[in-house]
């Protein structure tokens, strides 16, 4: 069961990002470039934790240190993918996307994609009609989540000052 603790930690870390994302660009308290200046720093961390980590684990574990063409170049558009997704997280927040908002939609809709293209690249045997039914109810239970989230999510509390003269009531 490693994988799906794995898997969790994803989840969790992931969920995070777009709220540090965010919190990162305003506190750069830079309203015309702050979203470049967050993902600069983005760029930062990831070079140290899927750089420098794998290096210093490759080199640790004793690797071979092959790679093949095939795999360079597919991990390569997989990084880029990632990369220009996470650039799409910050242009939607600047465009006046909120955190939950547009992590919702991204955490909905992702999935979908998955499942869709992995499908299609892996088909089962027997072609489209051996997909069993909740499959598809699966993808219809997604979107309809992420539409539910993002449609009725908490408005914004109350601001600070009559937060205070409310609680003294």
């Amino acid at each position: 069961m490693n994988w799906l603790l794995f898997a969790l930690l994803t989840v969790a870390t992931w969920g995070l990002y777009g709220v540090f994302l965010h919190s990162g660009q305003v506190a750069m308290q830079d309203p015309q470039f702050g979203r470049y200046k967050a993902f600069l720093f983005v760029g930062i961390a990831y070079f140290i934790t899927a750089v420098l980590a794998p290096l210093i684990l490759l080199k640790m574990t004793g690797s071979d240190w092959s790679f093949p063409a095939k795999g360079v170049w597919l991990s390569i558009v997989a990084g880029t993918l990632g990369s220009i997704g996470a650039f799409g997280v910050l242009l939607a927040f600047g465009a006046k996307g909120t955190p939950s908002v547009v992590m919702s939609i991204v955490f909905a809709g992702a999935p979908i994609v998955n499942a869709v293209v992995a499908t299609a690249l892996h088909p089962p045997k027997g072609g489209f009609a051996a997909i069993p039914w909740p499959f598809f109810l699966g993808i219809v239970l997604a979107a309809l989540g992420g539409c539910l989230v993002t449609l009725y999510k908490p408005g914004p509390s109350a601001p600070a000052a009559h937060r205070t003269h409310m609680e003294s009531r």
